[in-house]
């Protein structure tokens, strides 16, 4: 069995909230936040945009305003997280031993920088997506791993995992693990539309016969982590315990095509750490993109799940 590892911190931003306990009263209330995209997501439609990307307190990290220009908005974006998910679990200003994992899949900072043709000696830390876990080490003053994980959209729940197994082999005391997504330039819009995943009608109806693509949005959210033990220990909060994880492999019929199998594997691999049976599980939360191919993969996955010897 694998060590449990605890939640001891949230912090996120999403539409129409700027926190956990307001994203909890979008999920209670079923309150849709989908609306028009701004400027500067032309051609995109309807999605879930942030209010502010712009906004940023840059005397408060110790950054000058020249290099907080230069600055990924979605780097400034996980350096507030990670500082409001610290402070959430109640670790002061000396933090040893705390890693960073972060799971990031878009660059379209790099499409603006180009556009703009405005380049200077803060452009390549500003813009490198593998920095965006490392401004937060460093900004805070983490010495702990320190990765940027791309695995698509299962970004951020690898970064978790990656994040647990770092725990339970000592790398680190304490992890923040999350992603961060900001929709700056209409490139990967417009990439997106041609593919044919999106929505054109800017809804997203996952299992369902209407199911024509889904709908672009942004946020973050980070989730701070210890070992189960060391959090009973110092009498931190527990949101929540995570028991066990697994990684899917293998590969579909086609490069975008996800594998029931494959799927299955990770499944059975996380309940077989956690010592949990299949008939135990209560709740279960997919990925429901409002497509034909993926919708149906990941209950068939989920229904033909064992439990391991």
């Amino acid at each position: 069995m694998n060590e449990p590892i605890a939640i001891v911190g949230i912090s996120c931003r999403v539409p129409g909230a700027s926190g956990p306990d307001e994203f909890w009263s979008l999920l209670r209330d079923g309150t849709e936040s989908i609306g028009e995209a701004p400027e500067r997501a032309p051609g995109i439609g309807r999605g879930g945009f942030l209010d502010d990307v712009e906004g940023f307190d840059a005397g408060f990290f110790r950054i000058s305003p020249r290099e907080a220009a230069a600055m990924d908005p979605q780097q400034r974006l996980a350096l507030e997280l990670g500082w409001e998910g610290l402070e959430d679990a109640g670790l002061g200003a000396v933090r040893p031993g705390v890693g960073v994992f972060m799971g990031v899949m878009g660059s379209d900072y790099g499409h603006v920088l180009a556009e703009s043709g405005a380049v200077s000696h803060h452009t390549m830390p500003g813009q490198g997506r593998a920095l965006i876990a490392n401004r937060v080490s460093y900004a805070l003053g983490l010495d702990g791993p320190s990765l940027t994980v791309d695995t698509g959209q299962s970004s951020s729940l690898v970064a978790v995992h990656l994040a647990c197994q770092s725990l339970r082999e000592s790398e680190c005391a304490v992890a923040l693990a999350g992603g961060v997504n900001l929709i700056l330039s209409p490139l990967s819009s417009r990439a997106t539309i041609e593919f044919g995943a999106l929505s054109p009608d800017g809804r997203c109806y996952a299992w369902d016969e209407r199911a024509n693509g889904h709908v672009r949005g942004e946020g973050g959210g980070i989730v701070v982590l210890k070992r189960l033990q060391d959090a009973q220990a110092a009498g931190d909060r527990i949101y929540g315990v995570i028991r066990g994880s697994g990684l899917s492999t293998g590969s579909g019929e086609g490069l975008t095509v996800p594998d029931a199998g494959a799927q299955r594997a990770a499944i059975e691999a996380a309940l077989s750490r956690a010592c949990v049976m299949p008939d135990q599980v209560q709740y279960v939360e997919l990925h429901g993109t409002g497509t034909p191919v993926g919708d149906p993969t990941e209950p068939t996955a989920r229904r033909s799940a064992r439990s391991r010897p």
